[in-house]
């Protein structure tokens, strides 16, 4: 099956196997004669590649725990090729200046903020805590793999169709104003970092392309985020008042 879509200013051809990827999609779809940036086609052996490496990185997960013939072949073949689709996407999106970042963005009135972090460290719980302090003034852009353009006017953020188990996204773009790294906390702080602190977690949290090419261009874009973003880092709790502090902080 083959449909067009518009994903971060890009026109994307997607020839998948199976009609689930373009249902995750829809709202991204575009119609009429139009040459497209990127080409994704998926076969059999890109879903058995996203199978095996589901499956070891949940070996890695459980360590110590892992059980023999323990594996994550419960994931069936559509959620895989929507990971490989999105796979090939992120790779060929540096050649555009567009990265893929693990995070959980939000928009404040009218401006684009970011959170990252380790996974299960409370992203999704803090952006919540934005919308139920905000109300009508927030809304999430993206709440797993947004991704980010560095244009000539700064940085924007794009929401993507992987939006995570929460499914919270929209099909929008926005100036970024901030990224903020979070961490657990028993006391709210929040403090500016310089991007030599936040650039390790960067290099963690935007996707890496296997191409060489491609990767020394997210590496450059890398850089050239941590210099044109306001960069963050908080340690918080699950409480309204981290919402508080870190709104009152990043907006200003």
């Amino acid at each position: 099956m083959i449909n067009l879509y518009k994903i971060a200013d890009r026109n994307i051809c997607i020839d998948s196997i199976s009609a689930a990827v373009h249902r995750l999609c829809a709202e991204y779809r575009i119609e009429g004669d139009i040459v497209p940036d990127i080409v994704v086609r998926i076969s059999k052996a890109d879903i058995e590649y996203e199978r095996k490496k589901a499956d070891r990185e949940h070996m890695l997960e459980l360590g110590d725990e892992q059980v023999p013939g323990d594996s994550t072949s419960q994931f069936s073949d559509r959620y895989l090729e929507s990971l490989a689709v999105y796979r090939k996407i992120a790779e060929q999106m540096p050649f555009f200046d567009t990265v893929l970042m693990h995070g959980s963005c939000i928009s404040a009135d009218s401006t684009a903020y970011l959170f990252t972090a380790k996974s299960g460290t409370g992203k999704s719980t803090h952006t919540r805590l934005w919308r139920e302090l905000l109300g009508d003034r927030a809304f999430m852009v993206n709440d797993d793999k947004p991704m980010i353009r560095l244009a000539e006017n700064g940085p924007v953020v794009y929401g993507t169709p992987w939006d995570g188990k929460h499914m919270l996204s929209m099909n929008v773009s926005l100036p970024l104003k901030a990224i903020c790294i979070l961490e657990r906390a028993e006391v709210n702080t929040i403090r500016r970092i310089t991007p030599a602190e936040a650039y390790p977690m960067f290099l963690q949290q935007v996707y890496r392309p296997g191409n060489t090419e491609a990767l020394q261009k997210t590496l450059t874009l890398i850089d050239r985020l941590t210099m044109e973003t306001s960069l963050w880092r908080m340690g918080c709790n699950i409480s309204p008042e981290a919402a508080q502090m870190a709104f009152d902080a990043m907006s200003k």
